[in-house]
């Protein structure tokens, strides 16, 4: 039978090294090989009949100067479907076809090719790196940390210290952003794959044909496998108005040059909130407008409630149980007419940010002609191996509607590459899933959260410590916040927890694992956590299910 093996291999400095093993391995039994030196590696189609992988491996080794130090073998017959074949006119036949340049793409074209397979990616939307590097996570955390610096250095948590500090250059604060959004694009997403042969990257639309084909600029292309990362974009509800005006998305609020002088943030979930905290610290007057009647609304009472009190207690306006009739301009200001608590009242500002949800990046890629199916916010539905209705299309990241971080997306396009390349049934688990929201406290979580765990009929139990309890908050003075964890009464493990704290999203790991590995509540109690750390707060919670923690002693015991 005709196999296929990719070695990796250590030794090579050159293109004359790989050529070196290109012609050492020209043996009975070897049908096609490729030797590569930038990617380390050779990938060789051999018959098992004739010679072994393991011989061909002490092929190489033989030479002295280099060592197979790992293998990738696909035992399914490649006699056709995953070869890189050749289009009748001449040009390449590609292994995988992608269609978006984010994180999801970027990792299945980097998979695909560990694997031996050749890769095009079409990108055409927002610039190399999709949402997370260059409108999403990248430039809003760093300017939350602009934020944090210019907030807590005039509002010290200690007697006797006076400062204060202002944003003389906020033009400058939003370029030194700038500045490292394109160093990270070029570093992580360019570069990355620059010197990698099996994967080719266009800049056009890319345009579905057929299930095998796809049309940039006026060119097919075709592949034998195609993925759609096209990620997702904000939307816009349909308020009478709303796009008669320049609104702010987390697409362009990033970019201003001048300061607003009032900012109306329409919507109270996590892109909202981080960034109604970001401009409010960074010196500018926020109100938040939310339709339901709290803020996060999915997350439990008490999160939201504490939460929403912090950003009260800093100046933000939050209204809830909002409706948006109108939006229009008046000279230099906005104005949105809303009905609450029965009333019409108007709200002025210099500002609108658009912060109502997403939709998926779909309607110029031709799917409905394809016959792939989209729901109404035009994301594509996926089975559990990243498949759409056409089983040799698959869809990842942000355009499914599902998990949308950066690091599901990742995880998805690595997974999707590796079923597409090798026919494979590998299966998405979420079944633990770590978040963040970028909110100072921040709120982190994972599993269920009492709402969820009631709705899945599962007796279980919680631990709720203030950070008031944490020796480590108090000494920074700041005990803003608490840790909740939820527990299955049947066998004590972990179904759930939330952390609101200060940097709180640093304890989130060690739950997730435990959760993931089935590490009891006890045994978490048990293990020796460092004092004055902010980890502590783990143990304290673990033992809050069993003890009164004000009568433990300040270690815990």
């Amino acid at each position: 039978m005709r196999k296929r093996v990719i070695f990796k291999i250590s030794g090579m400095n050159c293109d004359h090294c790989a050529e070196s093993i290109d012609r050492i391995l020209d043996k009975k039994g070897v049908i096609n090989k490729e030797v590569s030196f930038p990617a380390n590696k050779a990938e060789i189609e051999f018959n098992d009949a004739v010679i072994s992988k393991g011989e061909l491996s002490d092929i190489i080794d033989s030479i002295g100067e280099y060592k197979v130090t790992g293998e990738q073998i696909l035992d399914n017959d490649i006699s056709g479907k995953y070869k890189n074949s050749q289009h009748k006119n001449g040009s390449d036949r590609y292994s995988i076809l992608i269609i978006g340049g984010g994180s999801a793409a970027f990792a299945a074209a980097l998979k695909a090719s560990e694997l031996g397979g050749k890769v095009l990616m079409v990108n055409e939307g927002l610039p190399i790196g999709g949402t997370c590097v260059n409108v999403g996570c990248i430039p809003s955390k760093t300017l939350i940390r602009a934020g944090e610096a210019n907030f807590h250095a005039s509002h010290m948590h200690f007697d006797g210290i006076d400062a204060q500090s202002q944003v003389s250059d906020f033009k400058r604060v939003v370029q030194q952003q700038k500045e490292l959004v394109a160093d990270m694009r070029q570093h992580k997403y360019v570069d990355v794959i620059s010197d990698d042969p099996n994967i080719h990257l266009i800049r056009g639309r890319g345009r579905m044909i057929s299930d095998q084909s796809v049309e940039v600029d006026g060119k097919i292309y075709k592949g034998d496998q195609i993925m759609i990362a096209t990620g997702a974009g904000p939307f816009v509800p349909d308020v009478p108005g709303l796009r008669e005006i320049d609104y702010l998305t987390n697409e362009s609020a990033y970019e201003l040059d001048e300061k607003p002088d009032h900012l109306v943030v329409i919507g109270g979930r996590y892109v909202g909130l981080e960034n109604a905290q970001l401009f409010r610290r960074l010196g500018v007057k926020v109100t938040i407008l939310q339709r339901s009647d709290r803020i996060l609304p999915t997350e439990d009472q008490d999160i939201t409630t504490d939460l929403a009190k912090y950003l009260k207690d800093e100046g933000i306006e939050i209204i809830t149980g909002v409706h948006l009739k109108r939006v229009y301009p008046v000279g230099d200001e906005v104005i949105l007419k809303i009905q609450h608590n029965g009333e019409e009242q108007i709200i002025k500002g210099s500002h609108v940010m658009v912060a109502t949800g997403r939709k998926g990046n779909t309607k110029s890629l031709n799917l409905d002609k394809v016959g792939i199916q989209t729901n109404e916010r035009g994301y594509i539905p996926v089975d559990e191996t990243l498949r759409t209705n056409i089983s040799n299309v698959f869809a990842v990241g942000d355009v499914t509607g599902e998990q949308q971080f950066v690091y599901t997306a990742a995880y998805e396009g690595n997974l999707a590459a590796e079923n597409a390349m090798t026919n494979g049934k590998k299966k998405k688990d979420y079944s633990v899933l770590p978040w963040v929201i970028f909110t100072d406290p921040q709120l982190a979580g994972v599993g269920m959260n009492e709402k969820e765990a009631q709705k899945a009929g599962i007796d279980f139990e919680v631990s709720k410590l203030s950070l008031e309890q944490v020796p480590r908050a108090l000494a920074a003075r700041d005990t803003r916040g608490f840790i909740k964890l939820l527990r299955n009464k049947k066998d004590g493990k972990l179904i759930g927890a939330r952390i609101l704290a200060p940097e709180g999203s640093e304890l989130l790991m060690e739950l997730a694992l435990a959760m993931r590995h089935g590490i009891t509540v006890s045994e978490l109690a048990s293990e020796l956590h460092p004092y004055l750390t902010l980890s502590e707060a783990i143990k304290l919670a673990a033992l809050t299910f069993d003890k009164d923690v004000n009568r433990l002693s300040c270690c815990a015991v």
